[in-house]
């Protein structure tokens, strides 16, 4: 894939990330009602179903020929086929227990695949307005300032955070 075919690709899910976080950032003004998924703690809000329906609508108005799986559209039953064509990965509110809570740990996560292989990625933690960004083998970036991992190889130096998930298996 030509770079600046991926770099027109970057710039199309930041600018809808930015504005599905203006809607994060609304939403959190006002009571958030939830609904359970799975189990009791995989939450789902309206404006999980509403920034996603937004965001698989502007990418899929410039690019209409491209997949897209959502958390929230995404159904067992009838899971989309991943296939080689480039396919959008959208989580519309990464963190809806946080943004349940207001909490502002919230973020819009947007990637792309190509051919199965992740090519670029958007994380925009609205509250904050911290634009993660990255292209396969061009480095990543927060608001537009190169970042790295630390050069850390003792866990004991480290920061290890983890997330219990959403699955609970009855005691």
């Amino acid at each position: 894939m030509e770079s600046a075919k991926l770099e027109e690709y970057l710039k199309t899910a930041v600018t809808l990330a930015k504005s599905a976080g203006q809607m994060i950032r609304n939403a959190l003004l006002s009571e958030r009602v939830f609904d359970t998924k799975s189990s009791p703690v995989d939450l789902v809000t309206e404006t999980d179903k509403a920034v996603e329906e937004f965001i698989i609508g502007g990418l899929r108005s410039a690019y209409p020929e491209h997949k897209f799986i959502g958390e929230e559209s995404y159904k067992e039953e009838s899971k989309p086929t991943w296939t080689d064509e480039p396919t959008w990965i959208i989580d519309p509110v990464d963190g809806t227990t946080n943004f349940v809570h207001g909490f502002p740990y919230v973020a819009v996560s947007i990637g792309l695949t190509i051919d199965r292989v992740p090519c670029l990625g958007v994380i925009y933690n609205a509250p904050q307005d911290i634009m993660y960004s990255a292209i396969r083998g061009h480095g990543a970036f927060a608001n537009g300032v190169p970042i790295s991992v630390s050069n850390r190889t003792r866990p004991i130096d480290s920061m290890i955070l983890t997330a219990i998930g959403s699955a609970r298996e009855p005691a």
